[in-house]
């Protein structure tokens, strides 16, 4: 299933100063029974966004109305716990695009790559400076940029570089999957099974 192609990223952020929060927490076991990854936004965070009569917890950052935007901002270890799918698909659905930490869960952060998630993994230092600005300013704007590997404060032009595989990478900048990956280069497999002798 091809994503939206990520290339050059600029928004305001959403900040969640939470550490070690697990896929469960992401995204509770009783909303997996679904296999499309359609509807799993709803129910992100469900258990810290709402109250058991589902209506929505006020002091919780998803449901104040002063952040927004398309790249979240969590504490060390997010995605840690199960290899749940569905977690990476609910913060898809959502709307976010890039999950900011300092550090990932493994099997979290290939699935956010698996569906056009981009995980940046910024230093200690950075991160605390992200949550320090946005703080200040929910309006800050945070720009990730793919190609040069750089996530820039642009309020104050304070910026790191962050690592990515370069598969996941340039699968991201053209919107594949592992399948679509292998679609578009059909011909070149083709090729290589006819002039490989068995």
């Amino acid at each position: 299933m091809a994503y939206d192609k990520f290339n050059v990223l600029t928004s305001n952020a959403v900040p969640l100063p939470i550490e070690n929060v697990d896929t469960d927490q992401i995204i509770p076991a009783r909303f997996l029974k679904a296999t499309e990854r359609k509807g799993f936004g709803d129910n992100l965070f469900r258990d810290w966004r709402f109250n058991p009569d589902n209506t929505p917890k006020e002091h919780f950052v998803l449901n104040n109305s002063m952040y927004g935007g398309r790249i979240l901002v969590g504490g060390k270890n997010f995605g840690s716990g199960s290899s749940r799918e569905h977690a990476a698909w609910a913060v898809y659905d959502y709307g976010f695009r890039c999950v900011v930490s300092s550090f990932f869960a493994d099997i979290f952060r290939n699935n956010c790559l698996n569906i056009g998630v981009l995980p940046v993994q910024v230093t200690a230092e950075f991160l605390d400076t992200i949550f320090k600005t946005i703080e200040a300013n929910p309006k800050t704007e945070l720009q990730v940029n793919l190609p040069e590997q750089t996530i820039t404060l642009l309020e104050t032009g304070e910026s790191e570089s962050f690592q990515i595989n370069e598969y996941k990478k340039q699968n991201m900048l053209n919107g594949f999957d592992d399948i679509d990956y292998l679609l578009n280069i059909k011909d070149n497999i083709q090729k290589f099974a006819q002039n490989t002798p068995l």
